[in-house]
């Protein structure tokens, strides 16, 4: 094998094509991690060659495929920021980009390869291909199709249509060894045994994903592919395919380098599945992460900055991974997903925020919640902007700041105290404190952060002898309603005056 191939993922592709990298779902099912990993990689492969990117749905599955997740899909592509070049919704010179919108480019391209040679029909029934695959595996042998019906003559094709039967159209594999340089792994090799016949077109003439994926990566100049590990098994079959579309005229004749990316596994190292809670895409948006915060945790699932001095770098936007992007560099091993990790990155992403970008990426989370009308008012605005620094440094998640901000918007009718929190904090002590607090706050003449302060050290600490931890939780718990809240007095000087009153008397009374 040529060594270039080893080192330079353009070695023996490219020439003076631009790298065309692409990202092809199916819209079956919630987006989930895996699938978003995927597309980083691809774009970021695209992007740091200066190449193309395409995003393109693979929709041939009626039973499973739906509307409603093609439209997630392009959804969640959007909100991660992976902006592609070509395909869905944005159109291009090799569409419709919707498999469902193409099924006569198959059609065509089926046929040419039964013209061709390459392919051949096959009337082998269920029944019969399993009894020859049971008896291959009692004697050892693979059992894969044993090409019985690669030859038919016209006569023997003509008496099984006779039957009633109906042909898949299967692809005649070379019988030869498949090597391959894979960008993650390195070189690959099948052998001929291990890679038999394989059906390209269902009885009932509908395609399948080893047909159409190669047959949209040829027309689309796809020159690599990036995608999971548990499609390696087909790459000596798609290469074969894309051999013969050189000699059929599909495509530009070139051959797309691959990488195989490792699993990412959850619990107990099993392979993370959509079924997977930490697995659903769309539950990390619901749950207040960040795009950019989401995609460098995906990043390091099998990928990492290089060094520098010494020291590895885990926190980092697009821009810093596309710049050093380089494929060599992904672990071929399995990656576990890490939650709180992942949870402590997106938190340093919501800290590189400004006060303002925080403040509206708060907004919708607000909104959904109830809390704040859409569109918000001035007043809920103002309240949003002067609370949001209170937790700007606190939050590893946007829907944190929903829970603790939630006293400062909630309606008095429908304010409540947790009922944990306020047995242990306004029990019979807690309540002598609530009520010398609110006795201290009732006489301020200026309602501020600093005279707040100074009014409850000097009743509390001062004034009963407590300690900040013991003195400041009760009135925490009657005012925001649980022990968990932003800063104390910045917290009551935005609740204002009356509310706050309101609020220690009601715990007074209770």
């Amino acid at each position: 094998m040529n060594d270039a191939l080893k080192t330079d993922p353009l070695a023996g592709v490219t020439g003076d094509r631009p790298v065309v990298a692409r990202f092809c779902p199916s819209p079956t099912g919630n987006p989930h991690v895996g699938m978003a990993r995927t597309a980083l990689f691809s774009w970021a492969f695209a992007r740091h060659h200066g190449g193309k990117f395409v995003f393109r749905v693979e929709d041939t599955d009626q039973s499973r495929d739906s509307e409603e997740s093609y439209n997630l899909l392009v959804d969640v592509m959007r909100w991660l920021g992976l902006d592609w070049d070509e395909g869905v919704e944005v159109g291009g010179d090799n569409g419709p980009y919707r498999q469902s919108q193409r099924m006569d480019i198959y059609a065509d391209v089926a046929q040419r390869l039964l013209d061709g040679g390459f392919a051949y029909k096959a009337y082998d029934t269920a029944e019969e291909l399993e009894e020859r695959r049971e008896k291959a595996r009692a004697e050892g042998r693979p059992s894969g199709y044993d090409g019985l019906h690669r030859d038919l003559t016209d006569e023997q094709r003509a008496a099984y249509e006779a039957e009633g039967r109906q042909p898949v159209i299967r692809f005649r594999m070379p019988d030869r060894d498949y090597t391959f340089d894979d960008l993650v792994r390195g070189p690959i090799t099948f052998g001929a045994d291990n890679v038999q016949d394989f059906v390209i077109v269902r009885a009932n003439g509908q395609p399948l994903y080893t047909l159409t994926n190669p047959t949209d990566d040829a027309l689309m100049g796809i020159t690599h592919v990036l995608r999971g590990e548990d499609i390696l098994s087909s790459t000596p079959r798609q290469i074969a395919l894309y051999e013969a579309f050189a000699q059929i005229g599909v495509g530009s004749g070139v051959t797309p380098r691959f990488g195989h990316l490792p699993y990412v596994t959850g619990a107990g190292n099993r392979k993370l599945s959509k079924r997977d809670p930490e697995s659903n895409l769309l539950g990390y948006r619901d749950d207040g992460f960040l795009p950019e915060g989401l995609l460098n945790y995906l990043a390091l699932l099998g990928w990492s900055l290089p060094a520098v001095d010494g020291e590895e770098k885990d926190v980092f936007d697009l821009a810093e991974m596309v710049e050093a992007f380089e494929i060599g560099r992904v672990n071929p091993n399995p990656a576990r997903f890490d939650l709180v990790k992942c949870e402590a990155i997106n938190g340093d992403h919501i800290r590189r925020l400004s006060v303002e970008q925080v403040t509206e990426r708060l907004l919708p989370y607000f909104q959904k919640a109830g809390l704040i009308a859409d569109p918000a008012t001035d007043d809920e605005a103002a309240v949003l902007a002067a609370a949001a620094p209170l937790v700007h440094e606190r939050i590893s998640k946007l829907t944190e700041a929903v829970d603790m901000l939630r006293f400062l918007f909630v309606a008095e009718d429908e304010f409540t105290v947790d009922e944990t929190d306020a047995a242990k904090q306004l029990d019979e002590k807690g309540l002598t404190t609530a009520r010398a607090a609110h006795d201290a706050l009732a006489g301020l003449e200026t309602w501020d952060t600093e005279s707040i302060e100074a009014a409850l050290r000097a009743a509390l600490i001062d004034g009963l002898g407590l300690k900040p931890r013991l003195a400041f939780g009760p009135v925490r718990v009657a005012v925001t309603g649980s022990r968990i809240s932003p800063p104390l007095f910045e917290s009551l000087e935005l609740l204002g005056r009356e509310r706050t009153l309101a609020r220690l008397s009601a715990a007074l009374s209770s």
